[in-house]
């Protein structure tokens, strides 16, 4: 089974929708018996705590499923997790930090925007602070850059169905 790990800051915009965004496309491809995913957040600051209501709105616009509770990176993801994608650089740079001090320097971290060509070293913006648009921007965003990470893990992994 593959392991992917989505994180943002809070765990409650950005990989939460990556989460739900990239396990409906696994559904659509039949291959839900390969994959295992969560997200997660380098901070502690939405512990337990629902996506953001936009975040939910969002999902539910686009007929996702969301069943998640914010939680924090810990080190056994580290370990457990065979992909961990930032959706940005200050993401970034806290894992690879994290995955030195936890014991994990090896452990390739990957960037969401570094999957979709043009696009290579570019954020998923926040959208916490601003309107409901920006959760529209993150979710196309995000839809581009998952279908890109899938067929490539597809091509990585030999997944045919």
């Amino acid at each position: 089974m593959i392991k992917v790990l989505f994180v943002c800051l809070g765990n409650i915009c950005r990989s939460p929708l990556a989460e739900a965004i990239f396990n409906a496309k696994v559904k659509e491809s039949n291959l839900l018996s390969s994959f295992k995913s969560d997200s997660a957040g380098t901070s502690d600051f939405h512990i337990g705590e629902l996506p953001d209501e936009r975040t939910i709105f969002t999902g539910k616009k686009y007929n996702l499923e969301m069943n998640h509770r914010g939680r924090q990176v810990n080190r056994t993801d580290f370990r457990d997790f065979d992909y961990i994608i930032a959706m940005d650089d200050n993401n970034l740079r806290n894992l690879n930090n994290m995955k030195t001090r936890y014991g994990f320097p090896d452990k390739e971290i990957f960037l969401m925007r570094d999957f979709v060509p043009g696009s290579e070293g570019l954020s998923v913006p926040d959208p916490y602070y601003g309107g409901d648009e920006g959760f529209e921007e993150i979710y196309k965003i995000l839809d581009v850059a998952l279908d890109n990470f899938l067929t490539k893990v597809k091509e990585t992994h030999q997944l045919y169905v």
